[in-house]
């Protein structure tokens, strides 16, 4: 593994927010306006924390539309299978999104 990738892998789950995020999406793909009301944050914190995952190459993105929805990746880091099975289980948090109508179903 190329050390700068290494490094940015390092930082990317040395940071709470962004475990959070790989928690969740261990549930769910998801957009950024789906986790603003779940981490309380704002659209911009969460694209950089986003941003952050994807040079780290542990998330992916879709584009449909006007939307951009992110999924687990990390193809590359047979270990982080490991990493993601001790993180806690948000999937109550995703089912709220649903519950409230917050989970975007629809992306035209």
């Amino acid at each position: 593994m190329d050390l700068e990738l290494m490094a940015e892998l390092h930082k990317a789950l040395g940071d709470k927010t962004r475990l959070k995020i790989l928690a969740l999406l261990k549930t769910s793909e998801l957009c950024v306006c789906e986790l603003v009301p779940i981490l309380k944050m704002t659209q911009p914190a969460i694209s950089q924390h986003m941003r952050k995952l994807k040079t780290a190459k542990l998330v992916k993105e879709r584009r449909a539309g006007q939307w951009v929805f992110y999924s687990l990746d990390g193809a590359g880091y047979p270990f982080l299978e490991g990493i993601l099975a001790e993180l806690p289980d948000l999937s109550g948090e995703v089912q709220r999104l649903k519950d409230e109508g917050l989970k975007v179903v629809c992306c035209d």
